[in-house]
């Protein structure tokens, strides 16, 4: 029960409520890689056991989004959930719009909203937001490596596919948007398509998980946590050295077998003598590695 499990969140549940109900089904401890809103949907991979190490290895992922850009409407969620601020209709045309959206792909900035899970002094924007409080936020830097637009329904809407550096916010892009075409606007629909290599038509609805589990089978949706980490050059600890390894000690790279020579401040998915997964180390100088994450 070590590894992640790529569910399909659908509307209505919390990631928190996704997450609760892996817990006790896999009778580990679980972790989301990235909230969904409670009425958005799509991919949601979820760590179990000692996956959980290796979340922030998910996150960092880029991610896509299919959304609906509601034209004319401002409000104060960027989302459809929200009251409306301001209404301002839209004058132009599909081609006003391609040339407008070609402006957001590459490195850009948000100012992430009110209405997140981001926290500031420990709280949660949202929490800061239901009790009717704007906090100052800083922009920070994105990428959006692109943006298709796949249909519209102009004046009211166009629906477009986002591929994106993890920290976007696609509330916010849709709201940017608007703004950018000399209108307002705010964000629809939402669904995730993708999270790294976990893909939207490999998911796995809740209650098919539950009738899995049911089964005795849920080691046969369960994807290894070396699937995901596939990326990373392989390594192997010797056997002499295995003591060291458990107990979390730096290595010597004399005992280390290595496909190429290590380079300094590299990332090595690391393997025990046997082809057990021991965790990611890293080279520290010259002559040890370290773990970074133990997985053994």
């Amino acid at each position: 029960m070590n590894g992640i499990v790529n569910i399909y969140k659908e509307k209505g549940f919390t990631s928190h409520d996704v997450v609760s109900i892996v817990k006790r089904l896999t009778k580990h401890k679980a972790g989301h890689t990235g909230t969904l809103d409670p009425d958005a949907e799509g991919v949601l991979p979820v760590c179990i056991g000692r996956a959980t190490k290796i979340s922030d290895y998910i996150m960092a992922e880029n991610k896509e989004y299919i959304a609906d850009v509601m034209l004319g409407i401002a409000t104060d969620t960027q989302d459809s959930t929200g009251e409306t601020l301001i209404q301002k209709p839209f004058l132009g045309d599909l081609s006003k719009i391609d040339s407008v959206i070609q402006s957001f792909i590459g490195q850009i900035t948000q100012i992430p909203p009110m209405y997140s899970a981001l926290k500031i002094d420990g709280k949660k924007l949202y929490e800061y937001a239901r009790e009717g409080k704007e906090i100052e936020r800083k922009s920070r830097s994105i990428t959006i490596h692109g943006i298709e637009i796949l249909s519209e329904d102009l004046p009211i809407s166009f629906k477009i596919r986002a591929n994106c550096s993890k920290g976007t916010y696609i509330r916010t892009l849709c709201a940017d948007i608007g703004e950018a075409l000399g209108s307002v606007a705010h964000m629809g629909y939402l669904m995730r398509t993708k999270s790294g290599s976990f893909h939207v038509e490999d998911t796995i609805k809740v209650n098919d998980l539950k009738k899995i589990a049911e089964k005795g089978e849920l080691g046969k949706v369960i994807m290894p946590i070396e699937n995901v980490l596939d990326y990373m050059p392989r390594i192997t600890i010797s056997q002499d050295a295995d003591r060291w390894m458990r107990n979390g000690n730096k290595i010597p790279v004399g005992y280390v077998n290595a496909p190429a020579s290590l380079s300094h401040g590299g990332e090595y998915l690391a393997y025990d003598a046997v082809g057990g997964l021991a965790g990611i180390y890293v080279m520290a100088d010259d002559d040890f590695i370290k773990p970074k994450v133990m997985l053994l």
